[in-house]
């Protein structure tokens, strides 16, 4: 199995996930479910580390872009 995947986009991945996870906190919070911060915030580099650890055991980063070839 190989995973072709840049650093830019996992990283674009965990953001945008990050970002919705916190929202759904938020939500809660307003509803009266209070979470607290520290969590989240270790599951978040839990979660990215996990995602590193993935991606290098199968494969690796995709270095260089697939393209067309220069003229």
């Amino acid at each position: 199995m190989n995973v072709d995947i840049s650093r830019g986009g996992l990283l674009v991945t965990l953001a945008v996930f990050g970002v919705i996870v916190y929202e759904f906190r938020t939500v809660l919070d307003f509803v009266g479910v209070e979470l607290p911060l520290i969590p989240y915030m270790a599951a978040v580099f839990v979660l990215a580390g996990l995602a590193v650890w993935f991606v290098t055991l199968n494969g690796g980063w995709r270095t260089e872009p697939e393209g067309d070839d220069p003229a």
